[in-house]
């Protein structure tokens, strides 16, 4: 985005110089240092709940898609010609008797 060449940063590093003083511009650089760090971690945090964010609308619209999918296939096929269904068609279901209770421990 910024490009700065190497004669921009001798430029900025000799006014730096001048203005600041070689005795505060060691402070000088830490505290720019420690202020781009704060920056660059407030743009990371930024960047990672958009891509959260964009993570979860992309799930939303597949979830969707699926949905309709799966609604489209629901109505094209009868239930009666589903596996499934012919099979639990033909065997009857077991005698209330013999299934045990969820709440009593089998014998």
């Amino acid at each position: 985005m910024f490009e700065i060449g190497g004669t921009e940063l001798l430029l900025v590093a000799i006014v730096a110089l001048l203005v600041i003083g070689p005795k505060d511009l060691p402070n000088a650089l830490r505290t720019l240092g420690r202020y781009t760090g704060k920056a660059r971690a407030m743009t990371r945090h930024l960047r990672a709940g958009f891509d959260e964010m964009m993570r979860q609308a992309e799930m939303e619209e597949m979830e969707k898609q699926w949905a309709e999918h799966n609604r489209r296939i629901m109505a094209e096929t009868p239930a009666a010609d589903t596996p499934a269904a012919a099979a639990s068609a033909a065997e009857p279901a077991p005698p209330a008797a013999e299934i045990p209770p969820a709440d009593r421990p089998l014998p």
